[in-house]
């Protein structure tokens, strides 16, 4: 027997969603079929996010691909279907390999598994990131420097708590539904450890009946918390960085981790602060959104370190 997981049309972190419910049910080691036939458009979350399922289970998995050419394309772009094709049995027409030069792709899904990746990813993009960041999206020149900085920062977050490796994909795009404003969107998924885990490894970690996916996500992405930090005073501030960036330049941070996910919400967007009791995904599934500046004065970028705080349910 195999069962079919839908991939939605529109596949971005919301609708992957999703994805996860579907695979929860699946019993281990039953067949799966990932059916993507049916998807027009995926965000750089959704397709690092697809390449981990494929990692989320011992047993290599079907995919079907694309059927619309646009979409085959474009997915073929952004390298999706090089490291698929390592991952899943895929049926359908899948392109030729080919390199990514269109311009909303800024950078192509890239594997990350050690430092030098990191250094890698930031080196390849700082020149066409300078142009996209200050000539499309109007932001300032210092925003090239921070914004690799954070791209560093969210890839490093693999290579130090993952024990897998994970994927980096940064592109632009005009986020029409929820701003109608450019944005520059960096994912970074990895299917390892996930932050619980990761935290627990400490040395200096104490369980209470509190602890939880949930809480985890809190003491990372809120107290800068590392299972590094006891030995390294320096460590566990990526995080914190993040937070600065997209404080400053009214950007959006969400992070999943198993059952729980966390978002820092700017002026325009609303989402839920804290989601618990989710269906469990392996691993952490982070993403930054930053948008245009345009010259309204509510929507200039906000002095560095002020801090965009979750709204509605208060942390722990």
């Amino acid at each position: 027997m195999t069962t079919v997981i839908s991939v939605p049309p529109s596949l971005d972190e919301q609708s992957f969603e999703q994805v996860i419910e579907q695979l929860a049910s699946v019993p281990p080691g039953e067949k799966i079929l990932v059916d993507a036939r049916h998807a027009r458009w995926a965000s750089p979350y959704g397709l690092t996010a697809l390449l981990c399922v494929a990692q989320s289970r011992t047993d290599r998995m079907d995919f079907a691909v694309p059927e619309h050419p646009d979409t085959l394309s474009y997915w073929s772009r952004t390298g999706f279907f090089r490291y698929a094709a390592e991952l899943y049995e895929l049926h359908g027409a899948v392109p030729r390999a080919r390199e990514a030069h269109e311009s909303d792709v800024l950078l192509e899904i890239t594997p990350i598994t050690q430092t030098e990746d990191v250094h890698g990813v930031v080196g390849r993009i700082h020149q066409k990131a300078a142009d996209i960041l200050h000539g499309q999206l109007n932001l300032e020149t210092a925003a090239t420097g921070a914004f690799g900085l954070t791209l560093s920062e969210a890839c490093q977050n693999i290579v130090e708590h993952a024990e897998l490796g994970g994927w980096v994909a940064v592109q632009t795009y005009k986020y029409t539904r929820r701003l109608g404003r450019r944005v520059v969107v960096i994912a970074v998924c990895d299917a390892g450890i996930g932050f619980r885990q990761s935290l627990e490894s400490s040395p200096t970690h104490r369980r209470s009946d509190r602890w939880d996916d949930a809480m985890a996500l809190e003491d990372a992405v809120l107290r800068a918390v590392s299972r590094h930090r006891f030995r390294d005073n320096g460590r566990g501030q990526g995080i914190a960085g993040i937070r600065r960036f997209i404080s400053r330049w009214n950007g959006k941070l969400t992070v999943r981790s198993g059952t729980a996910r966390i978002a820092i919400t700017p002026d325009w967007d609303e989402d839920i602060p804290l989601q618990e009791s989710l269906p469990f995904f392996p691993g952490a599934q982070m993403q930054v959104i930053v948008p245009e500046r345009i010259g309204d004065a509510a929507d200039q970028a906000r002095p560095a370190g002020s801090t965009a705080r979750p709204r509605g349910r208060s942390v722990r």
